[in-house]
């Protein structure tokens, strides 16, 4: 069970009245690219004689809709899949039939690196990079699936690319969390740890998931966390404990929690998300 948790903020206008103030001559705010960049951690692939592995696990995504079409990752090229208005749009017919020309038909084995997979609701994935395009209100994010997640053997670790297309003009006024309850739309942050093994790995893997689902009775009576304004970072760490992730940009810190988000200006706490 989560643990209850208590944000202690001043009203919007204060909180931005302080923020304002706080900023030094000359500190820029993080970027979308890099905010997005926090709160997805790209996948690092590997390879040896055997074929691709991945090396360290990123962000792992669930699929929520169906459409978005794949390669294997050994392939060259790769199909982008357009999502827009909460819809999916498959790759052009000249961008598969280029390929198709390139490649052969489509029912080659999946040995032979040319087979295209359509991902289907529930399958997991890892980004593998992000691209954030203001002038064409764009957000393309490449991903590769987690085979060991999906049960997949033999492994073929079949990769994608997903064009979220946001209205005209939107994107350069557009929050770092707007942006991504769209991308949660299709690709939403999941809680599953992928699978090792098989068997004995996996029952076991379940039962100790059930018991960390099962909260202690003195987590239950634990005080709820608090962050006031003004925290410094050892205060919210020792509230809080190790932030996920911490996004340096000089004068300005973002902590990145499972469930929330710290700005620090000048050492304090400035906002939370």
């Amino acid at each position: 069970m989560r643990q209850t948790m208590r944000v202690l903020i001043p009203a919007a206008a204060a909180v931005l009245g302080l923020a304002v103030a706080a900023v030094p001559a000359g500190a820029q705010a993080p970027s979308l690219q890099e905010q997005l960049a926090a709160q997805y951690k790209l996948v690092k692939m590997g390879s040896d004689t055997s074929g691709y592995s991945v090396v360290e696990e990123g962000t792992l995504l669930a699929i929520q809709k169906g459409g978005i079409l794949g390669v294997p990752y050994t392939d060259k090229t790769v199909l982008t899949t357009k999502y827009e208005g909460g819809t999916v749009h498959g790759p052009s017919g000249l961008m598969t039939e280029t390929r198709k020309r390139m490649f052969g038909h489509f029912s080659q084995t999946a040995s032979e690196g040319q087979t295209t997979h359509l991902f289907g609701k529930g399958e997991k994935v890892y980004p593998t990079k992000i691209d954030v395009n203001v002038e064409k209100d764009t957000v393309a994010m490449n991903i590769v699936a987690c085979d060991t997640c999906n049960n997949t053997n033999p492994t073929t670790y079949n990769k994608a690319q997903v064009v979220f297309q946001f209205p005209k003009g939107s994107l350069a006024k557009a929050s770092a969390g707007d942006v991504e309850d769209t991308i949660g739309q299709l690709l939403s942050i999941s809680d599953d740890a992928p699978q090792q093994g098989q068997g004995g790995d996996q029952q076991g893997g379940q039962q100790q998931a059930q018991q960390q689902q099962q909260p202690a009775p003195q987590q239950q009576a634990q005080e709820p966390q608090t962050i006031q304004m003004g925290m410094t970072t050892d205060q919210v760490k020792a509230s809080m404990g190790t932030p996920e992730k911490i996004v340096n940009l000089g004068p300005k810190q973002i902590y990145v929690y499972k469930d929330l988000k710290v700005t620090f200006l000048g050492g304090k706490v400035a906002d939370v998300q």
